[in-house]
């Protein structure tokens, strides 16, 4: 009973980890059953066994890409009620989670507007889970005071996880051309976040540095008559 259990749970993983990438390389559309068999290694009616539908394999294959990451969340202890700290430990988790589902994400992005409306609510019922462990870890910190009362976290947290694959995205294509690296720019991204939705205002550095148009900046100096 137990090998049999076993034998079906990595079938199951073969088929979720051929079909990230067909539909990587082909598309949602592009993809069928058949293919994503084959490059699992077993016939179509084993797939059939497992996902009565391809929708429900790409339900699959999205949860199975942030269920690493959602998991890690789950739990209050996971979160110090520190902005700074979790969200830093949050952006760590969603980057991991983008660079390594690049290719999918690409295709995904790509053919976006010519998903069956069926694969579109798949998409997004599966990828759901993971802003949502954010959601509401920013409604926790509204009651607790530390977030404005005043802020929508829903769409906070479409724009804090839209920084983040943009900057996956741009380092990929070697767009910043190595001005700054990925911690710099998750550090960056945290920061502008965190005095955007802090309940009281954040430090801020303060420099020695004056400015008057059309006239040269001088630091820690003043000007002699």
């Amino acid at each position: 009973m137990n090998k049999t259990i076993r034998s079906s749970t990595l079938t199951r993983k073969r088929l979720i980890e051929a079909a990230s990438q067909v539909f990587a390389s082909l598309g949602v559309q592009g993809a069928t059953t058949r293919e994503i068999a084959r490059v699992a290694g077993v016939n179509e009616v084993t797939l059939f066994r497992h996902f009565v539908s391809k929708e429900q394999l790409l339900g699959a294959v999205i949860e199975n890409a942030s269920a690493l990451q959602t998991q890690a969340l789950a739990h209050p202890e996971a979160w110090t009620q520190d902005l700074k700290i979790d969200l830093k430990q949050y952006a760590h988790l969603y980057n991991t989670m983008l660079e390594a589902q690049e290719d999918l994400i690409r295709t995904f992005i790509g053919e976006a507007k010519r998903h069956p409306e069926a694969a579109k609510q798949v998409i997004q019922k599966a990828a759901n889970p993971l802003g949502e462990k954010l959601v509401a870890y920013l409604q926790s910190s509204q009651r607790r005071g530390t977030v404005r009362a005043d802020l929508d976290p829903f769409p906070a947290v479409d724009m804090f996880k839209g920084m983040l694959l943009a900057g996956m995205l741009c380092r990929s294509a070697k767009f910043n051309q190595g001005s700054y690296s990925c911690e710099e720019y998750i550090e960056t991204c945290v920061d502008i976040f965190v005095r955007g939705i802090s309940a009281t205002p954040l430090s801020v550095f303060k420099t020695d540095v004056s400015y008057e148009p059309n006239k040269t900046v001088h630091a820690n100096s003043s000007n002699s008559e």
